[in-house]
């Protein structure tokens, strides 16, 4: 009898174990989650969306998003974000938004006390200085180091636009 108790009771927590391995695990949000939770980037997460981006961002990465707020975007000039927005300017959306991207995950430590020129997603460079708190061309980084399953996010007050 008590061996009959044993097998059931190795059974049962065997089975239970398999069900638990098959339960869907509740990882750390990505980059998109963060910013999508978050009531500050309500245009840019349009602006992924719109852009066809937001699996890209979803994916392994890592990557670094310099995130521009949506009171940076608002100082855009008058009709900028709406025009980015339309379906026929999609191309040069993805251009502004992969400029905020940097491969790989930087901390605001690995710039500090530096100066560098850092190739971004879309192909150019954009200037970050660490020597004075950090900025990104003449954006201020706001916020540092929110990390994401995928990479981290630095918010910044101001778009970067590619030349």
């Amino acid at each position: 009898m008590n061996r009959r108790f044993a097998l059931r009771t190795l059974a049962a927590v065997g089975l239970a174990g398999a069900l638990t391995a098959c339960a869907p695990m509740k990882s750390e949000p990505d980059i998109v989650d963060i910013a999508a939770s978050n009531g500050n980037f309500t245009t840019l997460v349009a602006a992924v969306q719109a852009a066809g981006l937001v699996d890209t961002l979803k994916g392994d990465g890592p990557f670094t998003v310099f995130a521009p707020t949506d009171a940076a975007f608002a100082a855009l000039p008058e009709g900028t974000v709406e025009t980015l927005l339309k379906p026929e300017n999609k191309d040069q959306l993805v251009k502004v938004l992969t400029y905020h991207v940097v491969p790989g995950a930087v901390t605001s430590d690995q710039l500090a006390g530096k100066r560098l020129n850092v190739a971004t997603v879309q192909g150019q460079t954009v200037h970050v200085d660490g020597t004075n708190g950090v900025r990104v061309n003449k954006a201020r980084v706001t916020s540092a180091d929110i990390i994401a399953s995928n990479g981290v996010i630095h918010v910044i007050d101001k778009v970067l636009l590619p030349k």
